[in-house]
């Protein structure tokens, strides 16, 4: 079973911004930060009474209690007593940060730059579900931080939906979301660029007829080249050039089979301006000449009909 109580995306916050439960919510609270943070990581040694400190200063609110502001509905206040501060510190973590918080956890965070932004969510769920996500309590930095504000975003939207399937939508959509963040929890990032890296490979496989090089590349992120190269085959286990080659070849492959366009046409859609050079890298990379390829996919596939029956008449589908 799962149950929403509140989620939205891009919250913004100014400098001033801490938010801290000592007794934590009573349900699930997964944060992604779109900005760097400073999360208060409690020591696990028990605090000496003498040791204790109070929370640090909150707007005030109705004498000893204090409003939070936060990740909560809109209108919606929290009030505490003041409480001691467990032992711990306050660490610095980058933008594209998770934590989920389970049930009764401390929580305390707060903005480090002039703004503060993060998506949220929080909800009630068996351990099971939860367990997909097997770091909690831990702030961890997200492989594909992008991704995974896109499925916050996409929660966000069904959430506003009446549609009777919407709650079954955003259970697939949070599963999805914690086995990504898993992903970030069993391959720690240590390159700094990851999230760089990661944005270049996408826009490869998605344009990869664009005029790609290295240089050009490696001047709009900033870096040497040398370094992009580096940096980009430790991440992925290819240079980017092999990417960029590799996808316009699967993208020949592809029209090669489902169109009547020629070699040369073919070559030009997929970033080549010389079809001498399609071909041998063709041959090269996959052992096979275009035309060769063709002709044995289309030997594979059976003849399309050249007519078809509509509402009992014939129609001709390749007319004269």
């Amino acid at each position: 079973m799962l149950a929403i109580d509140f989620i939205g995306y891009d919250g913004t916050h100014p400098a001033s911004f801490i938010y801290g439960l000592p007794k934590g919510h009573e349900s699930y609270l997964l944060l992604l930060t779109a900005t760097p943070a400073e999360f208060y990581l409690p020591s696990e040694k028990e605090t000496p009474a003498e040791n204790v400190r109070p929370l640090p200063p909150m707007p005030p609110f109705m004498g000893d209690f204090r409003r939070i502001p936060g990740p909560h509905a809109p209108g919606e206040t929290r009030r505490f007593a003041p409480e001691p501060l467990p032992a711990g510190e306050f660490r610095r973590f980058p933008a594209g940060t998770a934590i989920l918080y389970t049930p009764g956890s401390f929580v305390l965070y707060k903005a480090c730059e002039e703004t503060y932004v993060n998506d949220w969510i929080r909800f009630r769920c068996d351990e099971a579900f939860a367990d997909q996500l097997p770091l909690k309590n831990q702030p961890f930095q997200v492989g594909d931080a992008q991704y995974c504000h896109d499925l916050f975003k996409l929660m966000t939207w069904e959430s506003t939906l009446s549609n009777s399937d919407g709650s079954e939508v955003i259970s697939h959509l949070l599963k999805a979301l914690l086995l990504k963040l898993a992903e970030s929890c069993s391959r720690p990032i240590t390159n700094p660029h990851a999230q760089e890296m990661l944005d270049l490979r996408k826009r490869i496989y998605n344009n990869p007829e664009l005029s790609w090089s290295v240089d050009a590349m490696a001047q709009e992120l900033h870096l040497s080249s040398g370094y992009l190269q580096s940096i980009y085959k430790s991440t992925f286990g290819s240079s980017c050039m092999e990417d960029v080659i590799l996808q316009r070849l699967k993208r020949a492959q592809d029209q090669l089979i489902s169109t009547a366009k020629s070699v040369q046409e073919i070559a030009e859609d997929c970033g080549y301006n010389n079809v001498e050079h399609f071909c041998r890298q063709f041959r090269k990379f996959l052992g096979i000449s275009p035309g060769r390829y063709r002709k044995e996919h289309a030997e594979r596939i059976p003849a399309a009909p050249k007519h078809l029956t509509v509402g009992g008449a014939d129609v001709n589908l390749f007319p004269e």
